[in-house]
């Protein structure tokens, strides 16, 4: 059994607290810069057992009577139709997406603003398609005078020149499908319209890491470094924190880069010192809700790890720089850590070594370790997935789950009809043909009922995997990982 290490009831508890404090120390009027995934953070999930990845949506749900949401999207973005890599879609897509999922929990999304707009084609039919619909849309161009020339920042030449976005809720929730997205500058240039208008209103951050009040080196906090390689996200201590109070707070380099610009404009804003440090910009009450920090720990090295590996293919795959792949290197070794860490690593490898075959490897709850290989007409994950189920129903190998009468006109189908060059059959594949036959066959339906023991079971692949059946183990909740090895020479992907 997986070992719970967070309480999600207890953050849910602090943290709405915490902002609703925040709410009223700006007198009834806050923007909240929410970075990170507001569904899906697996992540999260993954570093901090027990931990729900659609927690934040929850928090915003209990404080739905108070607050409002607004969305930024680049116009760069939607110009350049810029892709979320973990899910496949574009970020336009994916703040629709997002949008319909918070409507449909009875959340109030107010509007959606286009930042960094100057005439993107692809940003105004993204608008006029929004329009249509009934959405309002407001356009922000980039800042005059940022970052260095505040009093042409903080004016009507500056963020007076954005149009004020109506709001009607004290908390307004600024966030965006994805990372420089325009989050911050709207919500400044929100306050900015505020204060004109005599409402004092006030801007709080909500990030999940790195987590402030763990140590530097903390496991999950070199996590969040090795998951933003790619970004150089670097955490470092909060040196204005640590002046001012004399404790010690962890934050990453750009928000303790950026601090004095932005306390600066927030003066400015205000008349005031509202901050005395980056960290004190934050609304953060992960490290309170953990109730394992061993659990906790053991799961982080594990997420490292992950990293590493993933980030050794996307090299391999010229989706990564030889930099990212080295800092996730770097990051391992750190915590002291190999790819072997993972038992399901060396198991695999040693499969492969031994029999000449492919294979995927999976470590179900119990410890044991199964195997899939690619041979026949079964891909190598589809195999892992029907053996780890048997050994799930406790019914051994002796007999096929599956029987040839409904495989073979799978193959058929495919090679014959829809043109496929390999009759080989995907886990897509497979589990609709187990679900077919769970109809007549009692065993497939006890394999069938297993499925859900997967989710959070470690896989490794002795090759890299094609996306279609990455995202398939994916979705079944398994923490899959490759070799940064080519199936075969082949340069297009079926």
């Amino acid at each position: 059994m997986n070992k719970i290490g967070f309480d999600n009831e207890l953050y849910i508890k602090l943290q709405s607290e915490k902002i609703l404090e925040r709410i009223k120390m700006f007198n009834d009027k806050l923007y909240l810069e929410f970075g990170g995934k507001l569904f899906d953070d697996l992540h999260a999930s993954r570093v901090l057992p027990g931990f729900d990845p659609n927690i934040k949506t929850k928090l915003l749900v209990k404080l739905k009577d108070k607050a409002e949401i607004i969305f930024c999207i680049s116009a760069n973005d939607i110009e350049k139709n810029r892709i979320r890599a973990d899910l496949g879609l574009s970020y336009d897509n994916e703040l629709l997406r997002i949008i319909d999922n918070l409507r449909a929990l009875g959340l109030y999304v107010s509007s959606i603003v286009i930042t960094l707009y100057k005439g993107q084609s692809s940003a105004t039919k993204f608008a006029q398609k929004l329009e249509q619909r009934g959405e309002k849309v407001y356009f922000h161009r980039y800042t005059k005078g940022y970052p260095s020339e505040v009093d042409v920042i903080v004016s009507d030449e500056g963020y007076g020149a954005n149009p004020y976005i109506e709001t009607t809720k004290p908390l307004v929730i600024v966030t965006a499908p994805g990372p420089s997205s325009g989050k911050l500058a709207t919500c400044l240039s929100q306050m900015y319209h505020d204060y004109k208008r005599g409402v004092k209103a006030g801007y709080a951050k909500f990030e999940t890491f790195p987590v402030w009040n763990l140590p530097l080196k903390h496991p999950v906090n070199i996590a969040y470094e090795s998951a933003t390689a790619d970004l150089k996200d670097i955490n470092q201590i909060d040196p204005f924190h640590f002046n001012a109070y004399g404790k010690l707070a962890v934050n990453y380099n750009r928000d303790i880069e950026v601090y004095p610009v932005l306390k600066n404009i927030l003066k400015k804003i205000t008349g005031q010192d509202v901050y005395k440090s980056p960290t004190d910009m934050g609304v953060n009450m992960v490290a309170s809700a953990i109730i394992d920090d061993e659990v906790v720990q053991e799961s982080a090295k594990k997420e490292i790890v992950r990293r590493y590996l993933k980030a050794e293919c996307d090299y391999k795959k010229g989706q990564a720089s030889f930099d990212t792949l080295e800092r996730t290197k770097y990051l391992m070794a750190e915590v002291e850590l190999t790819p072997d860490y993972l038992p399901v690593v060396k198991a695999s490898k040693e499969t492969t070594k031994n029999t000449g075959y492919p294979c995927v490897g999976l470590e179900l709850p119990n410890g044991e370790i199964v195997f899939g290989k690619n041979k026949k007409i079964v891909s190598a994950s589809g195999a892992v997935v029907l053996n780890a189920l048997r050994s799930l129903a406790k019914m051994g190998d002796d007999f096929d789950i599956i029987s040839d009468d409904i495989l073979m006109p799978i193959v058929k189908l495919k090679t014959d009809y829809l043109h496929s060059k390999c009759g080989v059959l995907t886990l897509d594949d497979i589990l609709i043909a187990l679900a077919i036959s769970s109809h007549s066959n009692n065993k497939a339906k006890k394999a069938l009922k297993k499925l859900p023991e997967l989710k959070g079971c470690e896989a490794h692949c002795t090759y890299i995997l094609s996306n279609a059946e990455e995202q398939s183990l994916k979705k079944l909740g398994i923490n899959i990982t490759c070799e940064p090895v080519f199936l075969n020479g082949n340069l297009f992907e079926e």
